[in-house]
């Protein structure tokens, strides 16, 4: 990366802790570091860092000038990068961080399509719904839903998520279908783990959303759980349309009380570090996943279930 060697070194420093790490990286010696930090610092006439012998620390100088050096490399790798997506075709190995319910229900069906399309790209998935940082786990990509915390991450929005009420022909014949929010209470809720929230489901009023308390003879941790267990007749489920829709899609589930169910729609987006997004890989596993993806093509619209 063609940058100022002197802010290299320094943000290089500070990033890995020490020059002797930074040296490593840019090929260089650690005195030969240390002179360029330094003769950054007689040219801003500041001191920037605090050296001891076990590590460095940030004058608040040092703290302000890093943050915004560290913008400045990230937008110069970012042109760069551009320039040669244009000539290198997208090649080696991407490393993505996915959500359980997405990645088993949507992206790993998807991703033959997108390997055949990108021959020379290597794929290295890590599905977990754990709140991750994707710089320490060396994710190129994650792919998350809900509301985004404030990050340096950039953030592409793919699609909503949305929650859909449903139950298996078989129950609705058996049991009856809920026609107002207040039946669920004659009904058999089956509600993913202990947590409160999942025991409150939500509804449209005149007046806003108002839940609705539910109870069942089954709870579990696993969505694919409850949807192996509505399709088999035992319950009403509540789960997003990414898991049930290809369920719903073929019968095997029938959305119920869906016009006055708060769907609570939640964003997908794609995530990825600053200075990265535009890799060609990077670049085009997002292009596809909002290409596949924007329309939510698992969701079933209304007159088509």
């Amino acid at each position: 990366m063609a940058v100022p060697t002197d802010m290299a070194a320094f943000v290089l420093a500070v990033e890995k802790g020490g020059f002797s790490s930074a040296a490593r990286e840019l090929g260089l010696t650690p005195s030969a570091i240390s002179k360029l930090v330094t003769r950054m610092e007689d040219r801003l006439g500041v001191r920037l860092l605090n050296r001891t012998t076990r590590r460095l620390a940030l004058t608040p100088e040092g703290e302000a000038f890093f943050h915004r050096t560290q913008r400045i490399l990230a937008d110069i790798e970012e042109a760069e990068n551009e320039v040669a997506r244009f000539r290198e075709r997208p090649h080696g190995k991407l490393r993505i961080n996915v959500g359980t319910a997405f990645g088993a229900y949507q992206f790993v069906p998807a991703l033959p399509e997108f390997l055949a399309r990108y021959p020379e790209i290597e794929v290295e998935i890590t599905m977990t719904d754990r709140i991750v940082d994707l710089m320490e786990e060396g994710a190129d990509v994650g792919i998350r839903s809900g509301n985004l915390p404030d990050s340096s991450l950039v953030a592409r929005r793919i699609c909503d998520l949305e929650r859909v009420i449903c139950a298996s022909p078989a129950y609705l014949r058996k049991r009856g279908t809920p026609k107002k929010p207040a039946d669920l209470a004659r009904h058999n809720c089956l509600v993913l783990a202990p947590t409160p929230q999942f025991h409150r489901w939500p509804f449209n009023y005149p007046d806003g959303v108002r839940n609705v308390e539910v109870s069942g003879n089954v709870t579990a941790n696993s969505a694919e759980t409850l949807v192996q267990l509505g399709i088999m007749g035992l319950g009403i489920i509540r789960l997003a349309d990414v898991i049930v829709g290809d369920a719903i899609a073929k019968g095997l589930l029938r959305p119920v009380l869906a016009e006055a169910h708060h769907v609570e729609p939640l964003p997908l987006h794609a995530l990825y570090p600053s200075g990265r997004h535009r890799s060609p890989r990077v670049a085009a596993l997002v292009d596809f996943l909002v290409e596949k993806f924007a329309d939510a093509p698992w969701r079933v619209r209304e007159g088509s279930a």
